[in-house]
């Protein structure tokens, strides 16, 4: 007798009882969170939720005290943010982590920088040229509008700056993108090509997380929504199956929606 239930895929990243203490704080208490292929998942929570400390863990910016991280079905130990770069997975932070007195093809190759070929690369010389033109490529490729990609990043407006850092992620990440509030200080022209840019990594087959207070912005982009309440998955929810009410509620213990 055949079963024609379809196996739910292998998650691409998926996290199991993470905790972490800072004293007798406990930021993540057994913290539970799954990203499938080519999703864009969205991460929230109340502040003081965990939400820092699990994408903390999950790129190897700190060491869990228990638990462990799962990529592609195996275990595998984030020491440090280049195990999760190794991995196809880069982080856009809130504060970007851009260099603001050097241009966007230079912030884009930071320590990947192209060198020149024969003698001079191996002097160190640096291929500007060839860093700028496959910047240039990249923001065409993601829609991202710069109006002097020569100029320093500090001249540029808020949303430029999201742009050289989405853009930046988006070259360097095969499997997944995290974005950690990645709207907070923009306003909603701004926003809207943030929404734009986070569906054009996802029809590349790239898994993007979204941490994120705004919730019209969730709902717009997510296909999927955790919620984390003092630090512990509390629900999930298919965006499609779900309301702004319902998540608030888990996010604030209101009530804990038995959610798919």
């Amino acid at each position: 007798m055949t079963h024609s239930s379809v196996q739910p895929p292998t998650p691409l990243l998926e996290t199991r009882g993470i905790t972490k203490r800072y004293g007798h704080v406990e930021a993540l208490r057994g913290a539970d969170f799954t990203v499938y292929p080519g999703e864009v998942v969205a991460l929230l929570g109340d502040n003081g939720a965990g939400k820092s400390t699990l994408v903390k863990a999950i790129t190897g910016t700190i060491q869990p005290d228990e638990g462990q991280v799962y990529f592609e079905g195996r275990p595998v130990q984030m020491t440090s943010p280049l195990d999760a770069r190794s991995l196809g997975i880069e982080t856009v932070f809130q504060d970007l982590a851009l260099v603001p007195d050097m241009d966007p093809a230079a912030n884009l190759f930071l320590g990947r920088e192209v060198l020149r070929p024969g003698l001079l690369g191996r002097l160190g010389v640096i291929d500007r040229k060839v860093m700028r033109q496959r910047t240039i490529e990249a923001f065409t490729r993601l829609g991202v509008n710069i109006q002097d990609p020569q100029g320093k990043v500090l001249g540029m407006s808020g949303g430029q700056r999201q742009g050289v850092a989405v853009a930046r992620a988006m070259v360097w990440a095969s499997k997944m993108v995290l974005m950690d509030e990645p709207t907070a200080a923009l306003g909603v022209v701004q926003s809207r090509h943030v929404n734009d840019l986070i569906l054009r990594v996802k029809a590349q087959g790239v898994a993007v997380v979204l941490v994120s207070h705004n919730m019209q912005h969730v709902f717009e982009v997510a296909d999927r929504i955790e919620v984390l309440r003092l630090g512990q998955r509390v629900a999930q929810f298919r965006k499609s199956e779900t309301t702004i009410e319902d998540v608030v509620a888990a996010m604030t213990g209101l009530s804990i929606p038995g959610a798919a």
